[in-house]
């Protein structure tokens, strides 16, 4: 209670004469309502909220809720958009033969400049044959095909690579929709804790003083 005192999470506690603090409801209310701060907006986003509560800043506080809940739309946006370039990707029809940059190019309906700089945003990693020619294998095709997709949907090629690096590091895209699956529960989740925050929130806002 002290290093959340310390840290303004909670509000200053009055002292008896022998120098002890006294915590009233008005601390619990506190409490209970960073507690149920973290797991809606995280540990720090919660403490940043308390520290504004405590400074009588009450737009700064709505102002760092209304960012997390931005940020929660466009984690929601950006899992239904790779969800349905991901449901995509398995109505592709295989590509079963190693593909040069021209030839993925003509399938993608793009330049080979494009694929050039999908590369060395880290999009793409195709090999290269000894006379230095790219070869697209059919995961490079996949990525390229996911890319495009993405890229129609207007994502940034920073964000479409980290979008890549996650289909690579699970294995395909079966192993990627399972881990889309739990990313949306995660999301859920969240979404219910900055319900829970919120009331808790407004109960602290009517338990303590009014704020000018």
């Amino acid at each position: 209670m002290r290093n959340y005192e310390e840290s303004g999470f909670l509000p200053p506690a009055e002292r008896t004469p022998s120098g002890y603090r006294v915590y009233t409801e008005v601390h619990a209310a506190a409490l209970r309502t960073f507690i149920a701060l973290i797991p809606a907006f995280g540990h720090a986003r919660a403490g940043q909220i308390m520290n504004a509560l405590h400074s009588d800043s009450l737009d700064d506080v709505l102002l760092w809720i209304d960012r997390g809940h931005e940020q929660l739309l466009r984690d929601r946006q950006t899992l239904d958009s790779v969800s349905r370039a991901v449901q995509d990707l398995t109505d592709f029809e295989p590509v079963l033969e190693p593909r040069t940059i021209g030839e993925l190019a003509r399938r993608l309906g793009v330049t080979p400049a494009t694929l050039r700089a999908w590369e060395e945003a880290g999009i793409l990693v195709p090999s290269r044959e000894s006379t230095g020619y790219r070869v697209f294998q059919a995961e490079d095709v996949r990525d390229a095909e996911l890319a495009h997709l993405l890229r129609r949907g207007g994502y940034p090629l920073a964000r479409i690579a980290l979008v890549v690096e996650q289909i690579r590091t699970a294995g395909g895209t079966d192993t990627l929709g399972a881990a889309l699956t739990d990313w949306r529960r995660r999301l859920t989740a969240q979404g219910l804790a900055m319900l829970a925050a919120s009331a808790r929130l407004n109960e602290y806002l009517k338990a303590r003083a009014p704020v000018p």
